[in-house]
């Protein structure tokens, strides 16, 4: 079975990533959101289009203007999103969360206030209207439609923007998805580090694995790379007590 690589908020840094396919040739790359593609995605990855699958979900900041959103969703690597639904790849079935909870749709454990996008366009007044649809800052929050629609499935792995509740800021809406899909293990970014779950594995039922920003991590769980601060920032922060 090929390798899948999964790959941190990168936050428009992909150099790493374009070198870690050339050197390790995986079967496939999946980016875990916030990917914030400086030019269309198939653009930025040309080089190794002919190298591996790509896939992603989408993070909170892709919807942060036009262009971080057309780069991404206007890409020809559009129809590679994970989001709300699962894709066998590589012979691993995996299954996409996309986004974040925002209040103003889900703000779990509370009740959902919109179950579809299409029921907050229809009240959110048409000078919210974006091309005429759904605002773009919830073109990347969580609707209850797409999370339930997920729940009926089955998977072998999860990958989601947000965090499982074994994270400090994460929720247990993700660990309840994944116990639904019956998966092994679950990728999130979002949160930019890399925390030690292993004593939540019994709770959850599923290991769980945190890829920090810009890092890469195999569907095995091991560190293929780990983003380091350079030596200008270490000095800076020690210079100023950070």
């Amino acid at each position: 079975m090929g390798r899948i690589f999964f790959c941190g908020d990168v936050h428009g840094r992909f150099q790493h990533v374009i070198e870690a396919v050339k050197a390790h040739r995986p079967a496939a790359v999946v980016f875990l959101g916030d990917l914030q593609s400086p030019q269309a995605l198939d653009d930025v990855l040309a080089e190794i289009l002919d190298l591996t699958d790509i896939w992603w979900i989408h993070g909170n900041h892709d919807t942060d203007s036009d262009a971080d959103y057309d780069h991404l969703f206007g890409s020809t690597l559009a129809d590679r999103n994970l989001h709300g639904r699962v894709v066998e790849i590589a012979g691993v079935f995996v299954a996409g969360l996309g986004g974040i909870f925002r209040g103003q749709v889900w703000a779990p454990p509370g009740q959902f206030a919109f179950e579809t996008p299409e029921d907050f366009t229809a009240r959110c007044g048409k000078g919210n209207l974006w091309r005429g649809g759904l605002p773009r800052k919830h073109r990347s929050s969580i609707f209850p439609s797409d999370y339930f629609r997920l729940a009926g499935e089955r998977a072998d792995i999860l990958v989601t923007h947000e965090a499982p509740s074994c994270h400090p800021h994460g929720f247990v809406q993700i660990d309840e998805l994944a116990r639904s899909l019956g998966v092994r293990a679950t990728f999130h970014g979002h949160h930019h580090d890399r925390l030690d779950y292993s004593s939540h594995r019994e709770r959850l039922g599923f290991d769980a694995v945190g890829v920090g920003f810009c890092g890469i991590t195999d569907e095995d769980g091991r560190v293929i790379y780990e983003h380091t601060i350079s030596s200008q920032k270490r000095k800076s922060m020690r210079t100023s007590g950070a």
